[in-house]
């Protein structure tokens, strides 16, 4: 993925430098094609079923890794999800 970035030189550490440092260090969980909704704060059923389908085929252990990921591309998990997040993510610490 390549992002331009233009550093704005009021900084000491360039912000910008900074998230293109965390975009470079996105992983990804076989789940590319959840970028295309970056910025989305709402999902249709189906939309939802597909965030749903690839949380329930990774490890327990790679869900809070996942979630990180997300959040570094700006994909918001969708609110039906976040209550069976945190079950898992509880389930793992146990």
């Amino acid at each position: 993925m390549q992002v331009d970035f233009e550093c704005c030189g009021l900084h000491e550490v360039c912000e910008k430098e900074s998230l293109r440092a965390a975009l470079e260090d996105v992983e990804y969980y076989e789940d590319e094609e959840l970028d295309r909704f970056r910025g989305r704060t709402s999902y249709s059923e189906e939309e939802v079923e597909e965030f749903r389908e690839v949380l329930y085929t990774m490890r327990i252990d790679e869900v809070p890794g996942w979630v990180h990921s997300l959040e570094l591309r700006r994909v918001n998990l969708p609110d039906e999800l976040k209550d069976e997040v945190l079950l898992i993510v509880g389930e793992q610490g146990q």
